[in-house]
């Protein structure tokens, strides 16, 4: 099996192993270094003294470790068997087993222990680590390098140029942008998307700079991709989204096997604090649309009043305890992609109803609730989503509702009397035109009115996600696969 190409400096074929002299087993495997070297041939490089191993004919001298950070090398002593220029097998640390299987030599080390555990290479100390990927990997990087004045401080440096979302942010050195754009097999110049408001090219380099901002972890990136590409959508409407002076902003859902790889929560406070993924995805969108799209409160950002969710809004469904297929595939995703859904909410509202045990009382609690979306006499003008909890969705389980049971119950209980909702009714001006109000009048447009599963099993708690003006001339929610993960 191959492994990598190997880098310059490296011979083609036969053995090479990588070493430190200050490495206990490095100095235990001296004599058998000594052996091989005899055998047949053998390059050593030498970490940190060019000197050691001392009775080999061919040591290199790699205390720079660039021969080590191209191979990758995490573990001394690591044996490699090189063939045509490749890689084809390694080992690290010592196992005698192992060494006369990898250069078919028989007896190695006589007299030492079968196995003893390597060290750490020196390219993992943290700041020889950070030093090595910047020399390495600084020149993939596009984006313009500002420097901070030595008695600047960094939290303090970013708010004032204005690449904060108000509250403090990682400054998005050189270094960890790299470590960020580990966390996807997309090129860093690949352009994920036009962000409006300005309509700027945006790169996957530029988004990893914002999660590093936002405070991602590297294996988030390919969420926060997929996110960035679902809301620049024409479908999704960013810009109708940001200018809207209601409270809207994006709300991302996340299904598939990648939440819990990457240790989402759908699960007890899912649309709450406390979990470092749900925190920064939703809040690296947000940087992405002010600091690369230009959408800032105060500028094209017109909300009257906004919502916490604003600085970020993002969770996953809670799929192992629904009794529903995932809302993704419910969207046209095949079973067991990882996706995205981002959809337009104020933010969410509880739903109480602990006494209902039968599924038609208990939709009619959700529709009670979903009626006042907005405005209880307003219809086929806003979308919700309805995320039902783990206890509630027992109730519909136990009766074997599905998902389009439930939704075509609450569509018909969602049918508004005129007389209730005309412009006038009840001493409210606000209401349905009275043109509009001569039949039953939907409460949401089809489609209007998403249906998840999240929460714990701590109560008999929904909740609603008012959404915003839905359908042409607002805002659709859209679904995007998750690509471009690295596998771990």
């Amino acid at each position: 099996m191959v492994w990598r190409m190997l880098p310059r400096g490296v011979p083609p074929d036969g053995w090479v192993a990588v070493v430190k002299r200050g490495c206990p087993t490095c100095q235990l495997v001296e004599p058998v270094l000594a052996q091989l070297d005899a055998a047949a041939g053998l390059v050593v490089f030498s970490q940190d003294d060019p000197a050691f191993p001392e009775k080999v004919a061919r040591v290199v001298d790699d205390t720079e470790l660039e021969i080590s950070y191209r191979l990758g090398i995490e573990t001394v002593p690591t044996l490699l068997r090189l063939d045509g220029g490749e890689e084809k097998a390694r080992t690290e640390g010592w196992l005698r087993s192992a060494w006369e299987k990898l250069t078919g030599v028989a007896a190695l080390g006589p007299g030492l222990p079968d196995h003893r555990p390597g060290c750490g290479s020196r390219t993992l100390e943290p700041d020889v680590a950070e030093a090595l990927l910047v020399r390495h990997g600084g020149s993939r990087l596009r984006s313009r390098r500002v420097e901070l004045a030595e008695l600047e401080d960094e939290a303090e440096a970013l708010h004032d140029r204005g690449w904060s979302d108000g509250l403090p942010v990682v400054a998005p050195t050189e270094a960890r942008v790299l470590r960020m754009l580990e966390g996807t097999t997309r090129a860093p110049d690949e352009v994920v998307a036009v962000v409006p408001p300005d309509l700027v090219e945006c790169t996957v380099e530029k988004v990893a700079v914002n999660a590093v901002l936002a405070g991602c972890r590297p294996e988030y990136l390919p969420v926060v991709l997929a996110a960035v590409e679902a809301a620049c959508t024409n479908e999704f409407n960013a810009h109708g989204v940001l200018a809207t002076t209601w409270a809207a902003g994006p709300a991302v859902i996340v299904n598939g096997p990648v939440a819990k790889e990457i240790g989402m929560n759908g699960g007890l406070n899912a649309l709450g604090q406390g979990n470092r993924a749900n925190a920064t995805i939703g809040r690296a969108l947000q940087l992405v649309i002010q600091n690369v799209g230009g959408g800032r409160p105060g500028g094209v950002d017109r909300a009257t009043l906004g919502s916490p969710g604003k600085v970020g809004f993002c969770f996953a469904e809670n799929e192992s305890e629904s009794p529903w297929e995932p809302l993704s595939v419910a969207r046209g995703m095949p079973e067991g992609t990882s996706a995205v859904t981002v959809f337009a909410t104020e933010g969410p509202r509880g739903v109480f109803d602990q006494i209902s045990r039968t599924p038609e009382s208990l939709s009619r609690s959700f529709a009670a609730a979903l009626r006042a979306v907005a405005h209880p006499k307003l219809a086929l003008t806003f979308d919700a989503a309805l995320v039902v909890s783990p206890e509630h969705a027992r109730v519909f389980a136990q009766a074997g509702w599905s998902r389009e049971r439930l939704a075509d119950e609450l569509a018909g209980l969602l049918r508004l009397d005129p007389a209730e909702v005309v412009r006038g009714a009840a001493g409210i001006d606000e209401g349905v035109p009275a043109a509009m109000a001569t039949e039953p009048v939907p409460k949401f447009r089809p489609g209007g009115l998403l249906i998840l599963h999240a929460g714990g099993r701590a109560g008999m708690f929904s909740a609603v996600l008012g959404g915003w003006v839905g359908g042409r001339g607002g805002s659709e929610p859209v679904t995007k696969p998750v690509t471009g993960e690295v596998l771990r």
